[in-house]
């Protein structure tokens, strides 16, 4: 299953429509970030850069990262299209995050959504993000919740990739983070099945 997780697999998936998520920005970022003053933040798997072009446009300075060069020229091309000044926010980044190595202790948000990875890839990638958390700085983790396994379009047949929210309380559980973990249940459509997200902020103790 490693393949699914490469450069390759995304670009080619990327590839299969002009435009393969909404365009607006994810709504558990947008509820977080606007309760926070703006600073830096680091937007992990950017994709075509919805939630980074908002955090822009709200005053963050963004770094955005993606292992795919589809998804990111897709993403420079939005931002260019809200105006130089948003644009000139956000930093995009091509970057593998089984290799990639931000400096720690550097944004006062980091965003991770819907990254569905196995444990063992998403347990090093929490330990990674929470590292690059600055001090009083918010580390958000948003996922298909456990419970959402049995949808089948939320990839059923791999179940391993779903997470809850005491699986990140497990690994931040240390005196320098303060961790709120939800669920929040919706439906994309009214007849459609009823879908639960594990949203997961933790905050960085100030020193």
């Amino acid at each position: 299953m490693t393949e699914r997780f490469d450069q390759d697999f995304w670009d080619d998936r990327y590839r299969t429509a002009p435009q393969l998520w909404s365009g607006a920005p994810n709504r558990h970022l947008v509820t977080v970030a606007t309760s926070l003053p703006p600073g830096s933040a680091l937007d992990v798997g950017c994709g075509e850069g919805a939630d980074a072009v908002w955090l822009a446009e709200h005053g963050w300075q963004v770094t955005a990262t993606d292992i795919s060069t589809v998804a990111l020229d897709r993403a420079r091309e939005a931002a260019g299209g809200r105006g130089t000044e948003v644009a000139g926010r956000i930093e995009w980044v091509q970057a593998d995050l089984r290799e990639w190595r931000p400096p720690r202790r550097t944004y006062d948000l980091v965003s991770a959504q819907y990254l569905q990875l196995p444990p063992d890839l998403r347990s090093a990638l929490w330990t990674q993000l929470a590292a690059v958390v600055a001090p009083a700085g918010t580390l958000l983790l948003v996922g298909h919740d456990v419970s959402d396994a049995h949808v089948a379009e939320h990839r059923a047949h791999q179940p391993e990739l779903f997470f809850s929210g005491a699986d990140v309380v497990r690994q931040l559980a240390d005196p320098r983070w303060t961790v709120v973990a939800d669920t929040v249940t919706y439906r994309r459509q009214a007849d459609g099945p009823e879908l639960v997200d594990v949203v997961v902020r933790a905050t960085r103790q100030p020193q």
